[in-house]
C-alpha cells in the first residue's frame, strides 16, 4: 500500500525555520543538499520527512513556480512500490508532469491542482534512533474528583 512519506515547505529563511522545528518540536536534521535551483534541508520526526526548500533568487523552473510565490506547502510525496507503473498510471489519468524527464522524484499536478510527487520505497531515511528526540513535555494535571456520598 502506498503511503505519504514526505512534506515539503517552501521557506524564505532556511536557518530560522530549521531552528524553529528543532527547538519547538525536536525534529532531527537529516541532510542538506543543493538540488538544481534550490537548497533542500530534510528534517524528520522519526516517521515523516519534512523538507524545507529555499529557492535561488530569480529561478523560473516549473518546480519553483508550481505552488506559487512565497512561503507555502510546496508538495507532498507518496511512496510507491513500482515507480514506473505509478508514473504511467498518473500520465494515463491526464496529470501534468512538472519534473524534468527522467528525474526522480516524479512531481506532477494532481486533480484539483495540488502538487504531488511519487518516490520509490526507502527514498526518505529515518533518524538512526527508532524515534526522533521529542521535546520535553510538562505533565498534565488531572482535575480532582469529588467524592460521592
Amino acid at each position: 500500500m502506498s503511503r505519504i512519506v514526505h512534506l515539503a515547505l517552501r521557506v524564505d529563511d532556511l536557518e530560522r525555520t530549521t531552528q524553529f522545528y528543532r527547538e519547538v518540536f525536536g525534529f532531527s536534521e537529516m541532510s542538506t543538499d543543493r538540488v538544481r535551483d534550490h537548497t533542500s534541508r530534510h528534517l524528520s520526526d522519526g516517521t515523516i520527512d519534512l523538507a524545507l526548500i529555499k529557492y535561488d533568487a530569480g529561478t523560473q523552473s516549473a518546480e519553483s513556480r508550481a505552488a506559487g510565490e512565497g512561503p507555502c506547502i510546496h508538495h507532498f510525496a507518496v511512496e510507491v512500490a513500482d515507480l514506473p507503473a505509478a508514473e504511467k498510471r498518473i500520465r494515463a489519468l491526464g496529470c501534468e508532469i512538472i519534473s524534468d524527464p527522467g528525474v526522480v522524484p516524479v512531481k506532477f499536478r494532481s486533480p484539483g491542482g495540488i502538487v504531488c510527487e511519487i518516490v520509490p520505497e526507502g527514498r526518505y531515511k529515518k533518524p538512526k534512533s527508532a524515534k526522533a528526540k521529542a521535546p520535553a513535555r510538562r505533565p498534565v494535571k488531572k482535575a480532582a474528583r469529588k467524592k460521592k456520598k
